[in-house]
């Protein structure tokens, strides 16, 4: 155990009670003793810098003789993954609540091979850039001044292949009174859901897959919500002079009608655009429908993108832009997810492992997300001893922190030949049964 000094935000002691007192949140989710350790074990294991987070690595990580714990807890442990869902998400909201907080919706895919994981088909995935096997989780985050994480998510289930096939479904485990739902019907099932807790949150913002979907944005504006969804150039909106496309209605809009706005700092700098805003539906009465056509167009490039918005209360051209500007806080989430805590690492193929798996893959990023906010309020201009300038701590720094100062376990000789027997034992097993299948084929 490191010594309990902090030296420019990085506090051993600190964090590590912060990680148990995360995981005494979702302990009551546990009714068992074995599978509330073992997810702990799995938790530190998704923290860890295992090469890969799967059942067998974390169970080489946490030291168990073989996987089978670990594989336990994703299919038949008793525990509920909505319970520990409903505490990730208060976890990220009481350290990151704020008033003018913004939901987004998006999704994610993961490349599969075979046809029997939960969901899987031959569909489009931005995770690929193309059509590729894979299954598509829609996922709810929430981001504020204070960070953003994941906090919801629900794995698409297409219809012909999937719904419209009982006894496939049955067989990937998936529960019986599960009917199709469009990926804008996910996303609002789980903006609702956050409403419903109390998550503090002015805004919701999302891709054009959600913006086109006028169900979608009618929901929205039954909860009074306010609104910044992305469309296609082709949309067309109802203006004073009639329907227009959205495109077309750009290209006439005079050179004094844009204006240089901020969408917030990015990676490598400030994210400034040329913007304009047309108000739209005028023969509704406010706030009942969509009220302005938002239009970004990168300042090198000259590339268009369009929103329709939808605010709860006046605001100006600047504010609109800034919560567009938030959608890319999901992509980052999803980077971390996948790249720091195994968000796409599992190899269960049922309907209770993927929700398994991505929940305590969220709870586990809900940490980071937790000890980044502690460490920058800590230390909000960090410099070194000899007073240079360094970079506000990040996920990826704690993390690899963790692992240097609490979590790396001590490890014998022969517990890494023990895994490296036994997964030559296992990989030799499955050699054989495959080419007994290609035989008797």
């Amino acid at each position: 155990m490191a010594a309990g000094h902090s030296v420019e935000g990085v506090d051993p002691q600190r964090w590590e009670k912060t990680v148990d007192r995360v995981m005494a949140r979702v302990a009551d989710a546990f009714t068992r003793a074995e599978p509330r350790r073992t997810a702990r074990d799995y938790v530190a294991g998704l923290l860890s810098a295992t090469e890969r987070k799967n059942c067998w690595w974390l169970a080489e990580h946490a030291g168990h003789a073989g996987p089978d714990a670990m594989q336990r807890l994703l299919r038949t442990a008793r525990w509920d993954a909505a319970e520990v869902r409903d505490e990730v998400r208060a976890v990220v909201v009481e350290r990151l609540a704020h008033p003018d907080g913004v939901l987004i919706c998006d999704e994610t895919g993961f490349l599969k091979k075979g046809v029997h994981s939960a969901g899987v088909q031959r569909q489009y995935t931005g995770t690929a850039g193309r059509v590729e096997n894979a299954q598509v989780g829609v996922f709810l985050s929430y981001a504020s001044r204070h960070g953003r994480a994941l906090i919801d998510r629900r794995l698409y289930l297409p219809a012909k292949t999937w719904c419209a096939d009982r006894d496939r479904c049955t067989a990937a485990g998936i529960p019986e009174d599960t009917a199709f739902a469009t990926k804008p019907a996910l996303a609002a099932q789980m903006v609702y859901a956050a409403l419903d807790a109390q998550v503090p949150a002015t805004w919701v913002t999302a891709d054009e897959v959600y913006g086109v979907n006028t169900a979608f944005r009618a929901g929205l504006r039954a909860r009074a919500m306010g609104y910044v969804l992305a469309v296609a150039c082709d949309q067309h909106v109802s203006t004073g002079a009639g329907r227009v496309r959205v495109d077309v209605l750009a290209a006439a809009l005079p050179r004094q009608a844009w204006q240089r706005h901020s969408a917030g700092d990015g990676s490598k700098g400030p994210r400034d655009y040329d913007c304009a805003w047309v108000g739209i539906n005028p023969d509704q009465p406010w706030p009942a429908d969509d009220r302005w056509l938002l239009i970004r167009r990168h300042r090198r490039t000259g590339e268009l993108a369009f929103y329709l918005c939808r605010a709860p209360t006046l605001v100006g051209l600047g504010r609109l832009v800034r919560v567009a500007g938030t959608r890319w806080a999901v992509e980052e989430s999803f980077q971390a997810g996948k790249s720091q805590v195994g968000l796409d690492h599992y190899q269960v193929r049922s309907w209770t492992g993927w929700h398994r798996h991505t929940v305590l893959a969220m709870l586990a990023l809900a940490v980071l997300t937790v000890l980044v906010a502690d460490a920058r309020d800590a230390t909000p201009s960090p410099r070194d001893r000899e007073g240079r300038e360094l970079l506000e701590l990040t996920t990826n720094e704690i993390r690899h922190l963790l692992n240097v100062l609490i979590t790396r376990p001590a490890r014998r000789l022969i517990d890494y030949l023990s895994w490296s027997t036994w997964r030559r034992a296992h990989q030799a097993r499955a050699r054989r049964l495959h080419y007994r299948r290609r035989c008797a084929g």
